[in-house]
């Protein structure tokens, strides 16, 4: 069984988009039927995520931590308690390519990074110009990188038991993963294989995080 695990903390406009393109991802042949579970961890939502949600074959974990580790930790717990072989993870406010799951597998590796692409910076205004121009110079899409996302992450379930799984930070949890994966000897896969669109929001749940690095272009 594979599990996905996706955080969700009031993301009713953007969650839909997600989740089908979990579901393609999820029926994609060369899985060979494999069972794909989704959990969605709806974490202190107080609008329509939950509902947006039930309209997909997802299950929901309602908690309320308002922290992304504590919800990605909880999902992950459970789709292992489930059985789960490979855990991947998504945001939100991001869509995965029909071949996501297809891509991380098939690098057979122990844990994949994997890279983002942002299709529109609308959200940027006036900055927008100067936010796309510097993300193109600075941002890696290519294997041999060296980002993380949670956006874009995937690895096999004993090792993200033996690295002790999501410490709970509100922003940097998954990257602290990664680095004490790195430690334990993980044969990580940085590659760009496996595709996914994320949001362009200057402006995040969190104060750092991925919308912080691309505000910085405004400068």
């Amino acid at each position: 069984m594979i599990g996905i695990c996706i955080p969700v903390h009031n993301e009713e406009a953007l969650i839909g988009q997600c989740l089908e393109s979990v579901e393609h991802a999820s029926l994609h042949p060369a899985l060979h039927q494999e069972t794909v579970v989704v959990a969605v961890v709806l974490d202190s939502c107080q609008d329509t995520s939950a509902a947006v949600a039930s309209r997909w074959p997802v299950i929901p974990l309602v908690i309320g931590a308002k922290n992304v580790g504590k919800a990605r930790s909880h999902g992950a717990d459970y789709l292992l308690r489930l059985g789960a072989r490979w855990l991947a993870f998504t945001d939100a406010d991001s869509c995965v390519s029909a071949s996501w799951l297809v891509d991380q597998l098939s690098l057979q590796a122990d844990v994949v990074c994997g890279t983002v692409e942002i299709s529109n910076w609308a959200d940027h205004g006036v900055h927008a110009d100067r936010a796309k121009q510097n993300f193109d110079s600075t941002y890696a899409d290519r294997n041999g990188h060296r980002h993380v996302h949670g956006a874009n992450l995937g690895m096999s379930a004993w090792h993200y038991r033996q690295a002790g799984g999501f410490e709970p930070r509100t922003c940097g949890e998954d990257q602290a993963l990664v680095d004490r994966l790195c430690g334990q000897g993980a044969n990580i896969a940085w590659s760009a294989l496996p595709r996914v669109i994320t949001s362009a929001r200057p402006y995040s749940r969190v104060r750092d995080g991925f919308a912080a690095a691309l505000r910085s272009g405004w400068n």
